[in-house]
């Protein structure tokens, strides 16, 4: 049987915790956050659960990542 094959792709943007969730960056971070509130700069530090309907399509393209 072959090797399975990461998606790079989404190695890059997601990763899995060790219970399983899988967690990615919040966008809107990269420029122009002078024009950003305090608040919305803040809440973008944390990372964003993703929701179970696409968890198990993501970790299936990060096989090894479990």
């Amino acid at each position: 049987m072959p090797k399975m094959k990461t998606n790079k792709a989404v190695k890059k943007r997601f990763r899995i915790t060790k219970k399983g969730k899988v967690l990615a960056k919040r966008s809107l971070r990269r420029h122009m956050m002078v024009d950003r509130s305090p608040k919305k700069k803040r809440q973008s530090r944390r990372s964003l659960k993703i929701g179970d309907s696409n968890r198990k399509h993501i970790a299936m393209l990060l096989p090894y990542n479990r």
